[in-house]
């Protein structure tokens, strides 16, 4: 899947009245100091989910159809992410337009950082939202719960893929009412995804994966399925087609003190 786009080709679109809807993930404090032209501001930082039971499930669902409504997205735009790099940020929101069968969106590679550096246009007004309902079918081949991830410790053909930091893995930085991570979990941090803020050449990414095969079933995970969602991208630009990402991550696991955990 090809889920990236340049800042030659997003310039192109943003020349083109109905082009698409360019989304700058970061806070509302930078997108002030300067954006892609055209751009609306969404912090999806701010949109945090730590509940995969069915109940929390399905109010994730309503929540987030209401958030894409309101960004007038419809079943035929184009979709573009960004914030300061190729990060976590616009990685979660591509990811929740694919758990909704949108194919037709991107991310920025680079970000607004690289933007900037190769003198494209930058604008400081604000840009309105314009609603419009929308009607996207859940894809659950791309997200998975916590049930699903229990009953996927130590499972033949499945890796859980750990891509917090090594602290936050092993134990001594801690992030929840526990420390640790997920029995049988396989840690690589997501920031080896990238050089100076971009994403490394996939002859590279695939060296750093190369010990999973292409037909395993993978579950990523961080603390709260941000930078999850970058190492899912990831792997699915390298054409691993069975990943999920674990949407409420350690966020929900470390909290809950029935599940198990390693150090």
């Amino acid at each position: 899947m090809d889920l990236l786009i340049s800042s030659q080709d997003l310039y192109k679109l943003t020349r083109n009245e109905n082009g698409a809807i360019v989304i700058d993930t970061r806070s509302f404090s930078e997108f002030k100091n300067g954006h892609v032209p055209g751009a609306v501001n969404v912090d999806l930082f701010q949109l945090h989910w730590f509940d995969t039971t069915h109940r929390g499930i399905k109010d994730f669902n309503r929540q987030t159809r209401l958030l894409l409504s309101n960004l007038g997205i419809k079943k035929e735009t184009n979709v573009v992410f960004y914030d300061n790099i190729s990060g976590i940020s616009a990685a979660r929101g591509v990811w929740l337009l694919l758990y909704f069968s949108h194919r037709n969106v991107s991310m920025l590679d680079g970000g607004f950082v690289k933007w900037k550096s190769e003198d494209y246009p930058v604008e400081t007004k604000s840009n309105s939202l314009n609603h419009s309902k929308f009607k996207g079918k859940l894809d659950l081949n791309v997200l998975a719960d916590a049930k699903e991830v229990k009953n996927s410790i130590r499972k033949s053909g499945v890796v859980i893929l750990d891509v917090r930091s090594s602290e936050e893995y092993n134990g001594s930085e801690v992030r929840g009412a526990r420390r640790g991570h997920i029995p049988s979990a396989i840690n690589i941090d997501w920031i080896k995804n990238l050089k100076n803020g971009t994403f490394k050449d996939k002859e590279i990414l695939s060296k750093i994966y190369s010990k999973f095969p292409k037909n395993s079933k993978i579950i990523t995970y961080c603390h709260g399925g941000y930078r999850a969602a970058n190492t899912f991208l990831v792997l699915k630009m390298l054409g691993y087609r069975n990943v999920k990402m674990y949407l409420a991550s350690w966020g929900e696991w470390g909290n809950r003190l029935e599940l198990p955990i390693e150090q």
